[in-house]
């Protein structure tokens, strides 16, 4: 599988704003891996044999001082899915929740979290789909909007109808329902929860780092992926990014450029031609040097205007604030030409995301970054603030008292390590979304601050050629939720992954994923594409 130039086809709206939307879901169902490793286990938590102690409407007269309205009913089986128990509420002033309960419980509660400003419809296809996943195997299940509803308060404008809400969505919410979800849970089978579990990516990433930051005895198994740990340092980011490509356009045709030639360069640094960058840092990719210049005075489609590629050097090198790196930029090989994560096509996987498909266009990056300057960096909000004001040199405090509340880089784990959690953290090198170094910057600060023994509780994976929680030219499907349950219970630490990438429904690659810092590397024998041929050492 090597790389071969691939004609771009423009993203249309419609996968723009589904670009946009992927920012406010956990991984879409296509890529969700959850439990595909099951037959693997160590520990058969599929074994469910907990039935309830009380009627599932009993639950509906529930009081406490933390909800505000609350019902259940009883849902019948529906062909996999068996018959559970739902209970849907209110925590105050407006934090919806959900705990669905089985007939047949295995002892652990599960919760998933929420993309991008959140505020999802709790019955959304995409989370029910992972609902009905999680009952099919016996787990209690939990999840929250984080105190709104995006439908009526898109974004971050939440925060104009009551101030709370940023608190709410910031941490308190998933901490107050997975709280009361497993009170009503012991409740509902009159047994405690055995083991607790988070798994969610993007803000559902960050959402877990803040709660084993926060609230370290909530959840036994953490899995964060592709975690947004810093929001102010993003949100500076995204409209650095703008800044730069205001000033020099970028089309899909050249990105395709740019991507065919990152390739070209830096395929086979790791010592094998296969179509992927095992590892970007070590791609010394000048846009400058190694993309065709334009002739003076043209901008034609196979080029680079000076501007263009001193946009796209700003996007890799990140942001400068007084003269020195303040927060990294995106990696080689993001630039990509792939089907598009979120449907409409093939394109970069720039497009619609760091760069508009029109000049005027706003990029879901920037969209993100633009609403949260708006309204959760100024209080009160600021919805005429023009980000062009932004001075990178002078502005960056400005965002320090939001990033206090809502940034998940505290490296500090050890009461959730004394009390025995595990934390599992992945990420794509090639997230064109969020930027890869944040979770390779935060892992290496949680080794600093927490001593070599790190890996006995904390474990990042890096995935070469994955974007956003899925998607990609890599191998993107693995599933490190059983891995973080065997960890949690059976003391087995994973040294690996195995990921799969599939195109039309068919396994056409296997590499293993390998913990940080050790990278895969081929034996010398046997298919490029069986990670069977492949081992985890030292870089």
């Amino acid at each position: 599988m090597h790389s071969l130039p691939i004609a771009p086809v423009p993203y249309t709206a419609g996968a723009a704003l589904a670009a946009a939307v992927m920012l406010c879901v956990p991984a879409a169902p296509a890529r969700a891996q959850a439990f595909a490793d099951l037959k693997r286990a160590r520990v058969d938590y599929s074994r469910a044999d907990r039935e309830p102690r009380r009627a599932c409407e009993a639950l509906a007269k529930s009081t406490s001082k933390d909800i505000a309205q609350i019902q259940a009913a009883m849902m019948p089986a529906v062909e996999a899915v068996p018959a559970y128990c739902r209970i849907s509420g209110l925590l105050p002033p407006e934090i919806a929740f959900e705990v669905s309960l089985p007939a047949k419980w295995n002892g652990r509660f599960y919760m998933i979290g929420n993309g991008g400003h959140a505020g999802e419809a709790l019955d959304d296809p995409g989370r029910v789909a992972q609902r009905n996943a999680a009952l099919q195997l016996g787990f209690a299940f939990a999840q929250t909007n984080t105190g709104h509803d995006a439908r009526k308060e898109p974004q971050a404008t939440f925060v104009l109808s009551n101030p709370q809400k940023a608190i709410d969505y910031a941490y308190r919410a998933v901490h107050l329902t997975a709280t009361t979800g497993k009170r009503i849970t012991s409740d509902y089978y009159g047994k405690p929860v055995s083991r607790a579990y988070w798994n969610s990516c993007s803000n559902g990433g960050r959402q877990g780092l803040i709660e084993a930051q926060r609230y370290p005895d909530d959840f036994d198994g953490i899995v964060a992926n592709a975690p947004w740990i810093d929001q102010t340092g993003f949100t500076i980011g995204a409209m650095w990014n703008q800044r730069a490509l205001s000033e020099a356009p970028i089309t899909a045709a050249k990105l395709a450029v740019v991507a065919d030639k990152v390739m070209a360069k830096c395929d086979a640094i790791d010592g094998l031609t296969d179509g992927l960058i095992d590892d970007p840092r070590a791609c010394r990719f000048d846009p400058a040097r190694d993309v065709p210049a334009c002739r003076e005075g043209t901008d034609a489609a196979d080029c680079l205007t000076p501007a263009q590629a001193s946009a796209i050097a700003k996007i890799y090198g990140g942001v400068v604030s007084r003269g020195q790196p303040f927060f990294p930029g995106y990696m080689p090989g993001s630039e990509a030409v792939t089907a598009g994560l979120f449907g409409g096509g093939t394109g970069s996987g720039w497009m619609n995301v760091i760069v508009g498909a029109q000049p005027d266009a706003k990029p879901a990056d920037f969209s993100l970054a633009d609403s949260t300057m708006k309204y959760l960096v100024f209080t009160p909000p600021k919805p005429d603030y023009d980000y062009r004001t932004f001075d990178f040199d002078r502005d960056i405090e400005l965002l320090n008292p939001w990033g206090r509340l809502a940034n998940a880089n505290d490296p500090k784990l050890s009461k959730f390590r004394k009390r025995g959690g595990k934390l599992l953290m992945t990420y794509g090198w090639a997230d064109a979304i969020l930027q890869p170094m944040m979770g390779v910057s935060f892992y290496e600060r949680a080794v600093a601050a927490n001593g070599p023994q790190t890996p006995d509780f904390f474990r990042l994976f890096m995935v070469p050629g994955m974007a956003h929680c899925g998607g990609g030219i890599g191998p993107d499907r693995h599933d490190p939720v059983t891995a973080v349950i065997d960890w949690v219970e059976a003391g087995k630490a994973p040294a690996s992954m195995v990921a799969s990438k599939v195109v039309n429904n068919q396994v056409v690659r296997t590499r293993p994923l390998c913990a940080y810092p050790q990278v895969a590397r081929y034996s010398g024998q046997g298919s490029i594409d069986d990670a069977a041929n492949f081992r985890c050492v030292a870089p």
